[in-house]
């Protein structure tokens, strides 16, 4: 696999509401446990991400801290002026990422219409990815549960492959973190 799609929940969906949250630094370190190993494997070029407030953004961060081992990063958006409705914090920071990352663009040039563009999205990333990885835990549904759902028929049939980062992976790396604090006192 050389082009990894990243999702998963949304900020609001597992209560980050603040960029200070310790869950934040939990998740950006199994996101990027995740893509060192496939980097190690040399399995990776290209992480391919949405726009999304949560883990989209958040692993577009971490991928962009691992460039100089030769991954690239793109943002996705389902549609023009994706981030036109929020907060000018937020539209900020999704600008700069935008303006980060090696690609950018949108599926439709048009804003929002309706959910058939977030279909055409979700089938545009699977195609042009070879597997998908997603913050996401089957057991506590979010809005990736459609993506899962489609990622997880593609995987069924054999062509695509499908990892998940679910709750348990995320207490390890919870676990794992505060064991590095402590070897460090």
């Amino acid at each position: 696999m050389k082009r990894l799609w990243v999702t998963g929940y949304r900020s609001y969906e597992i209560n980050v509401f603040g960029d200070k949250d310790p869950k934040i630094k939990v998740i950006k370190y199994a996101l990027k446990n995740a893509l060192q190993a496939k980097l190690d494997d040399d399995e990776l070029d290209w992480v391919i991400t949405g726009g999304a407030l949560g883990v989209e953004q958040w692993a577009a961060e971490t991928a962009l801290t691992l460039r100089n081992q030769q991954v690239h990063v793109a943002m996705m958006t389902p549609y023009a002026d994706y981030a036109k409705n929020w907060n000018e914090a937020h539209q900020a920071h999704f600008l700069q990422l935008q303006q980060a990352v090696d690609f950018a663009a949108a599926t439709s040039n048009h804003p929002y219409q309706s959910p058939v563009q977030l279909r055409n999205y979700e089938n545009f990333m699977l195609a042009h990815t070879e597997g998908a990885l997603l913050v996401y835990d089957p057991d506590h549904p979010g809005k990736s549960k459609y993506d899962y759902e489609l990622v997880q028929q593609a995987a069924e049939k054999g062509d695509y492959q499908l990892e998940l980062l679910d709750f348990y992976d995320l207490q390890e790396a919870a676990e794992e973190l505060a064991e590095q604090a402590n070897d460090n006192f």
